[in-house]
Protein backbone atom coordinates (compact mmCIF):
# COMPACT_ATOMS: atom_id res chain seq x y z
CA UNK A 1 0.00 0.00 0.00
CA UNK A 2 3.02 2.05 0.28
CA UNK A 3 2.56 2.99 -3.49
CA UNK A 4 -0.12 5.16 -2.90
CA UNK A 5 -0.87 8.11 -0.79
CA UNK A 6 -4.14 7.42 0.82
CA UNK A 7 -6.21 10.31 1.94
CA UNK A 8 -8.71 8.84 3.71
CA UNK A 9 -9.67 5.08 5.00
CA UNK A 10 -12.83 3.58 5.86
CA UNK A 11 -13.63 -0.41 7.76
CA UNK A 12 -16.83 -2.11 6.32
CA UNK A 13 -15.60 -5.51 8.16
CA UNK A 14 -18.57 -5.02 10.52
CA UNK A 15 -21.34 -4.72 8.34
CA UNK A 16 -23.07 -7.04 5.38
CA UNK A 17 -23.60 -6.27 1.93
CA UNK A 18 -25.54 -4.09 0.51
CA UNK A 19 -24.25 -1.89 3.42
CA UNK A 20 -20.91 -2.36 2.71
CA UNK A 21 -21.25 -0.95 -0.76
CA UNK A 22 -23.05 2.18 1.23
CA UNK A 23 -20.96 2.62 3.76
CA UNK A 24 -17.86 2.88 0.88
CA UNK A 25 -19.76 5.25 -1.39
CA UNK A 26 -20.42 7.45 1.60
CA UNK A 27 -16.92 7.84 2.49
CA UNK A 28 -15.87 7.86 -1.11
CA UNK A 29 -18.25 11.57 -1.66
CA UNK A 30 -16.46 12.69 1.22
CA UNK A 31 -13.54 12.86 -0.92
CA UNK A 32 -12.29 15.47 -3.46
CA UNK A 33 -11.96 14.19 -7.04
CA UNK A 34 -8.47 12.44 -7.13
CA UNK A 35 -8.41 11.44 -3.33
CA UNK A 36 -7.79 8.01 -2.88
CA UNK A 37 -9.84 5.49 -0.19
CA UNK A 38 -8.49 2.56 1.32
CA UNK A 39 -12.13 0.41 2.20
CA UNK A 40 -10.85 -2.57 4.24
CA UNK A 41 -13.70 -5.30 3.78
CA UNK A 42 -14.45 -9.20 4.53
CA UNK A 43 -13.50 -11.78 2.28
CA UNK A 44 -16.57 -13.07 0.00
CA UNK A 45 -19.42 -11.12 -0.65
CA UNK A 46 -17.83 -8.06 -0.08
CA UNK A 47 -14.87 -8.53 -2.59
CA UNK A 48 -16.79 -9.78 -5.14
CA UNK A 49 -19.35 -7.13 -5.13
CA UNK A 50 -17.58 -3.75 -3.36
CA UNK A 51 -14.90 -3.44 -6.24
CA UNK A 52 -17.39 -3.96 -8.75
CA UNK A 53 -20.05 -1.26 -7.71
CA UNK A 54 -17.41 1.17 -7.33
CA UNK A 55 -16.26 0.47 -10.99
CA UNK A 56 -19.76 0.59 -11.72
CA UNK A 57 -19.67 4.11 -10.18
CA UNK A 58 -16.90 5.12 -12.26
CA UNK A 59 -14.04 5.36 -9.54
CA UNK A 60 -10.99 3.93 -10.49
CA UNK A 61 -9.73 0.59 -8.84
CA UNK A 62 -6.04 0.81 -8.00
CA UNK A 63 -5.17 -2.13 -6.07
CA UNK A 64 -7.08 -5.37 -3.76
CA UNK A 65 -4.92 -6.37 -0.94
CA UNK A 66 -5.06 -9.83 0.58
CA UNK A 67 -4.08 -9.19 4.11
CA UNK A 68 -4.00 -12.59 4.87
CA UNK A 69 -6.36 -12.72 7.88
CA UNK A 70 -9.42 -13.17 6.10
CA UNK A 71 -9.92 -9.29 4.86
CA UNK A 72 -8.58 -7.16 2.31
CA UNK A 73 -8.21 -3.82 1.21
CA UNK A 74 -9.56 -2.33 -1.93
CA UNK A 75 -7.45 0.88 -2.68
CA UNK A 76 -10.10 3.36 -4.83
CA UNK A 77 -9.19 6.63 -6.36
CA UNK A 78 -12.07 9.19 -6.71
CA UNK A 79 -12.82 10.12 -9.88
CA UNK A 80 -15.10 13.32 -10.58
CA UNK A 81 -18.37 13.16 -12.69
Amino acid sequence: MADFNIDDSVDITDVVCPTTFVKAKVALEELDDGQILAVRMNDGEPVQNVPRSIKEEGHQILKLNDNGDGTFTLIVKKVGD
